[in-house]
């Protein structure tokens, strides 16, 4: 019931990712439909469906601005847990944050100056820009807006065939 879900608006726009548990609480109370299921089935005393892997809201929501808050979990996932300065994909207990500008030369803990950074490459760049040792970013941080949101829920999403035909590969 862990298992993530793919939330798409009444357009079809991919909005979120809920939990499966969720996304079967919104189909029993008609807020959504589900278009993708999977092989699994849920199963209550008198009722079985199966298990949703695409939903679609029945109504259309509009989506607000949102300042998606700033956190190691975020960071993690707007870099696809890839160090920006050697390009090697690593397990998320193996990486750290990096200050682009470091913070003794006045750089702030903000989504424009963190990045993802693997623990040989963090000690090598210390507190000095990344020009001053020889190294170069491989992508360079940006804020969180609609565009790194959908690129989060693509990561996310990568490993499930059924979500590839909603989000724009």
């Amino acid at each position: 019931m862990n298992a993530r879900v793919l939330v798409l608006n009444a357009s079809f726009e991919p909005i979120n990712v809920c939990t499966a548990r969720r996304a079967v609480v919104l189909i029993l109370k008609g807020v959504a439909y589900a278009e993708e299921c999977s092989s699994h089935w849920v199963h209550s005393a008198r009722f079985s469906m199966p298990m949703p892997s695409v939903i679609r809201l029945v109504e259309y929501i509009h989506i607000p601005y949102e300042r998606k808050s700033l956190s190691r979990k975020n960071i993690l996932l707007r870099d696809h847990n890839t160090c920006q300065y050697c390009g090697a994909v690593f397990a998320p207990q193996e990486l750290t944050l990096d200050h682009v500008i470091p913070r003794s030369r006045g750089g702030d803990s903000n989504w424009d100056n963190l990045v993802t950074c693997c623990r040989s490459c963090n000690n090598r760049k210390g507190d000095r820009l990344p020009e001053e040792v020889g190294m170069r970013l491989i992508k360079r941080p940006q804020a969180y807006n609609l565009h790194v949101n959908r690129q989060i829920i693509r990561y996310l999403g990568r490993a499930d065939e059924a979500w590839r035909k909603y989000l724009f590969y």
